[in-house]
């Protein structure tokens, strides 16, 4: 027996008027989503929980069986994990984003308006290592680009552990003890990093972080590559973005221990591939995706073929739908979404016997496009395959027809592991 996880990241939406009042999946064309959703059971899932708009660490932590508000290192910690940076205890890790800065602290483009290459990110990575120095305490750090416009930076102390509780200085997310959480119309300003308590690692921490900031936006505003951006009509990358420190490893329990099986993971990104690992799975990163979105979803199905005779269960991770949901294009998410089911689902389905596989689909967290940001709303949830029972045949795998399902609402996106663990040992 074999089981497969599969989350598409940021799939989950709201009516659009547009689309007569349809999501992104209920319009896109899913014959073999829906050929499995009738096979099989269905329902919604809060991923975190009601009310909170969960960032992607919180969300896969949650569905890999933790409960995020016991076990969430922050996002920095987990990025570290995923880019290969070595942490300990006492360091001071940030998710990071490259971003535009203008006049005063307006944020033009939290994301260098997705043009940044990773040529051009790595040029502004070397150049920060090298010319940039910490003097407002005795530190050293490391910064390093990962995918696109994201980015993690790591401060270690030479004499005293750092602390997390600091604000971020990105706008767009805020901390609910201890998750990431989306910010709904915020003002778009650089916000200055304050220590969350009076701690003298706090403060110290706060403003290691703010010089980082300062020193960089310095330096890379008048660097050749943003001179030369800027004749392109492109937007500059000049100032970091920074958010959900974290100073403490996890201590996840290791995940093929709590359950007796192997587990594997395949990721698009390094947060993904940080948590596998930290939770003890055998974790690949896989290639960034390109324009080919075919020969991208080919090739995920392969490599999911070729390592399922060495593990039990596999959790994949597909990035997919979630930038054009951040954008607000609903028909590039519906076509992508269109393209997942043709050029990932249909070759595999081929190649696998439902009666010795489960095959749990669901997402991470929803990105409405008219929202443009993470939300709580649920998001739809597949379980086929194995002894699992039909239950109530919808007709499409969408939110709507899920709401019916057997699978009812799930609460919590910790729950839902253990659910599938059940059925696998049936």
């Amino acid at each position: 027996m074999k089981l497969l996880y599969i989350a598409i990241d940021g799939m989950g939406d709201l009516p659009i008027k547009a689309l007569g009042n349809k999501t992104p999946l209920e319009v896109a064309h899913t014959p073999n989503l829906d050929s499995l959703a009738q096979s099989g059971q269905t329902g919604l899932m809060y991923t975190v929980g009601k009310g909170v708009a969960p960032e992607s660490d919180a969300a896969v932590i949650s569905l890999l069986g933790y409960d995020p508000f016991k076990y969430s290192p922050g996002r920095g910690v987990i990025e570290a994990a995923g880019a290969g940076l070595e942490m300990q205890d006492g360091d001071l890790a940030l998710r990071c984003n490259f971003a535009t800065l203008g006049t005063g602290k307006t944020i033009l483009d939290r994301r260098v308006g997705r043009n940044l290459t990773t040529e051009e990110a790595i040029e502004l990575t070397e150049a920060a290592n090298k010319q940039i120095k910490l003097t407002s305490y005795p530190a050293d750090f490391e910064f390093k680009n990962t995918l696109g416009h994201r980015a993690v930076l790591l401060i270690k102390s030479k004499a005293q552990p750092l602390s997390s509780a600091i604000t971020n200085s990105d706008p767009a997310y805020t901390t609910i003890n201890g998750i990431g959480v989306a910010q709904i119309n915020v003002d778009m300003m650089l916000k200055t990093v304050q220590p969350t308590d009076n701690t003298d690692a706090a403060k110290v921490s706060a403003g290691l972080v703010n010089e980082f900031i300062e020193k960089s936006h310095t330096l890379w505003e008048t660097c050749p590559l943003n001179i030369q951006r800027a004749k392109e009509g492109k937007l500059k990358a000049n100032v970091v973005l920074t958010r959900d420190a974290g100073h403490l490893l996890p201590r996840f329990f290791n995940i093929n221990q709590q359950y007796q099986l192997s587990f594997a993971c395949l990721a698009d990104m390094h947060t993904e591939r940080g948590i596998a690992q930290l939770a003890g799975m055998d974790a690949s990163l896989l290639p960034p995706p390109t324009s080919n979105i075919q020969a991208d979803l080919e090739l995920r199905v392969e490599a999911l073929l070729q390592g399922l005779p060495h593990h039990d269960c596999f959790y994949i991770h597909l990035k997919g739908p979630d930038e054009p949901g951040h954008d607000g294009n609903y028909n590039l998410k519906t076509d992508l979404i269109t393209a997942i089911d043709k050029y990932f689902f249909g070759p595999l389905l081929k190649q696998i016997n439902l009666k010795d596989t489960i095959i749990c689909v669901t997402s991470d967290h929803a990105t409405p496009c008219e929202k443009k940001i993470h939300t709580d709303t649920p998001v739809a949830v597949l379980i086929a395959g194995g002894k699992t029972n039909p239950s109530n045949n919808p007709a499409k795998f969408s939110e709507r027809e899920c709401e019916q399902g057997k699978l009812g609402l799930i609460e919590q996106g910790y729950e839902l592991m253990p659910k599938l663990m059940e059925l696998f040992k049936k």
